[in-house]
């Protein structure tokens, strides 16, 4: 059998990566502006950029000949397959967006979409995350998805309340401390 026709490329290419299946289908995919911008400059990076350029390397590798034994050509049209399954995933999560800019509750008390808040745990340490998009969130800069379960249980509490944040090792009650709302500004579309 030609190497060609093997398993890895018959791979469905509507498949969505497993993180985000934390999202139902009938939820909304709200993002935040930066969070907008940086997809739409991702996609946008692949089409105008890196796309063609593997476009062109699959040309060349072709015309040297055999394609069945020809590394350059094989591994050229696979990397062509992730960039265009990469391109239909990031339209599918842009088309279904919905943009929401946390700077409309500037100057609240309470915690919602985009909000940063700090809070403390009952063994007294304090933590500041940021609570944005499925698309977006990213744990090591303190940004989580508004379906974590952490931002859930401190979504529309406000300062000075204290929430219930079931883990597997128990119930942990969180206190939030302090909600503040970054000033952004919608993309242009």
């Amino acid at each position: 059998m030609r190497k060609e026709f093997t398993a890895n490329e018959f791979t469905h290419p509507e498949d969505e990566p497993p993180h985000f299946s934390a999202q139902a289908a009938g939820d909304k995919n709200y993002i935040t502006p930066q969070g907008y911008a940086s997809l739409r400059s991702a996609l946008l990076q692949l089409i105008d950029v890196d796309r063609p350029q593997v476009v062109d390397v699959v040309h060349w590798a072709a015309s040297n000949g055999d394609r069945s034994e020809n590394g350059d050509y094989l591994y050229a049209k696979k990397r062509l397959r992730e960039i265009d399954r990469r391109i239909r995933f990031l339209t599918k999560r842009l088309e279904i967006a919905e943009v929401v800019d946390p700077g409309i509750h500037a100057g609240s008390d309470q915690v919602f979409f985009g909000a940063s808040v700090t809070y403390m745990d009952g063994e007294g340490a304090a933590y500041t995350i940021t609570i944005v998009g499925i698309d977006e969130a990213d744990t090591q800069r303190g940004q989580v998805s508004w379906v974590s379960p952490v931002a859930r249980a401190l979504l529309k509490s406000k300062v000075g309340d204290e929430v219930r944040l079931p883990t597997p090792g128990g119930v942990r009650t969180l206190e939030v401390l302090r909600v503040n709302y970054a000033e952004q500004v919608l993309p242009a579309t």
